[in-house]
């Protein structure tokens, strides 16, 4: 018999972003709800303060496999040139919950936020949005423009930071033929189709006035109920969508405030479920807005996509035995 660590894969960062592009993460995430997975039974996540921040523990099961990361968010780390979020993610056998593959948590969180977010815009966005306004010049930022130009036709992208250098280097990280990217200023939001905020503020980030009412906007950057993004005043006028309610109250800030001042109710959150199979349409005459905190099914969904894009890779053009037909993170 051999030892559980012979048994496992090891997936790292270069071929975690070489097995699902940005593309496939999207549609994994969305295949996953509309197959009939309900996000409210996803197992509540752990937050556990330490010393130097916190440690995030994220179960989930989705049949066929089940998987859990240890996360970690440590705020002093982008000074010492390490990222703030890290972590690694182990998959398991849905029926022995034998070890499968260990993957790079901290490439796998880079990936599925944005993917989240392009997987719910992608029924929420115009569908010729083409002006994106990031706030947030980290790897956050720069992936939700992958993200975004995967689901809309974006042509013109604006980054809004506190730092200067860090602004021009995402800047450069996303250059491409034909895209007009530069750094902006917060009043680029008034002729933004695509609003994504991707940051550590904990005071809103802009004017609830500048948002036209075509707009879709995005908020990842926290999850604690005292930290916020968004102004109250532009959920108070937004459909609002989340990833739970019972999430959304629980960490969300942006919601959490929002309705302790007044302007929103728990009534009006929509679950993302909802929107992904149809059950909610988008209201295309005011602004869409979609709070995201993180949940562990998304880091599964994504991560048994790379798992059987691996297996696949390595049994050749015929597949895995039994792979035919079989959704990701689904039981066939």
């Amino acid at each position: 018999m051999t030892g559980v660590l012979d048994r496992l894969t090891v997936i790292d960062e270069q071929a975690l972003r070489r097995l699902v592009p940005m593309t496939a993460a999207v549609r994994a995430l969305q295949q996953v709800v509309r197959d009939g997975f309900d996000p409210g039974t996803d197992p509540v996540r752990s937050i556990v303060d330490v010393t130097h921040g916190q440690l995030l523990l994220m179960p989930s099961d989705l049949g066929r496999y089940t998987g859990q990361k240890l996360a970690t968010v440590a705020p002093g780390n982008p000074e010492k040139g390490l990222e703030r979020i890290q972590g690694v993610y182990l998959v398991l056998d849905g029926e022995t919950l034998s070890p499968v593959a260990i993957l790079d948590g901290t490439e796998l969180t880079s990936l599925r936020t944005p993917a989240v977010s392009a997987a719910v815009l992608d029924l929420l966005a115009e569908p010729d949005a083409s002006s994106l306004v990031v706030f947030g010049t980290g790897p956050q930022g720069v992936r939700h423009v992958e993200a975004m130009r995967a689901i809309r036709p974006v042509e013109r992208v604006r980054f809004v930071g506190r730092d200067r250098a860090r602004a021009d280097a995402a800047v450069a990280a996303v250059a491409a033929p034909g895209l007009d990217v530069a750094v902006g200023t917060v009043d680029d939001v008034r002729h933004a189709d695509l609003v994504v905020c991707a940051t550590t503020a904990r005071t809103p980030l802009f004017d609830a006035r500048l948002v036209a009412d075509r707009a879709a906007v995005v908020a990842v950057g926290s999850h604690e109920p005292d930290a916020r993004e968004l102004p109250g005043d532009l959920l108070a006028r937004a459909q609002l969508v989340v990833e739970t309610p019972e999430v959304a109250l629980r960490e969300a800030g942006d919601v959490v405030l929002a309705i302790a001042e007044g302007g929103c109710s728990p009534e009006r959150l929509v679950p993302l479920a909802d929107v992904l199979t149809g059950r909610v349409s988008p209201d295309f005459d005011r602004p869409r807005v979609l709070k995201t905190s993180g949940m562990g099914w998304e880091d599964l969904a994504v991560a048994v996509a790379v798992v059987e894009a691996a297996a696949r890779e390595t049994a050749g053009p015929a597949g895995p035995p039994g792979s035919a037909g079989a959704p990701a993170g689904q039981e066939s």
